[in-house]
């Protein structure tokens, strides 16, 4: 799948997803911070899910009606549980992101809002 990482997600989750044959980007790696919703309207572009630790990409995506390419919003999640948490998503729910799905994860449970 085409990611794109936020800056809050940790850096190396990129290597990981990479190694598993995912497409990402992280956007630590750019200059600046666009902000939210440049971010967000860059993943919808690209046809990139979001990974993002950030609750205010649900609210532009379902309250501000934003386009997105779907989001996966991670919970409390130590910087090893966002790998295995995001190859375990990226994974059993590749249908429900391509059909633009926010899905919010923690350690008890996965919540998905269909777009």
């Amino acid at each position: 799948m085409r990611v794109l990482l936020d800056t809050c997600v940790w850096g190396k989750v990129k290597i990981f997803l990479q190694n598993a044959g995912h497409d990402v980007i992280w956007s630590g790696d750019w200059e600046k911070d666009p902000g939210d919703e440049e971010i967000l309207a860059f993943a919808y572009r690209e046809r990139r899910v979001l990974v993002t630790l950030d609750k205010d990409f649900g609210e532009l995506a379902i309250v501000f009606g934003l386009p997105h390419a779907g989001v996966i919003r991670l919970v409390n999640l130590s910087t090893v549980d966002q790998v295995n948490i995001c190859l375990q998503i990226l994974a059993s729910y590749q249908t429900e992101l391509e059909d633009g799905a926010l899905i919010t994860v923690d350690h008890k449970r996965v919540r998905i809002r269909h777009a």
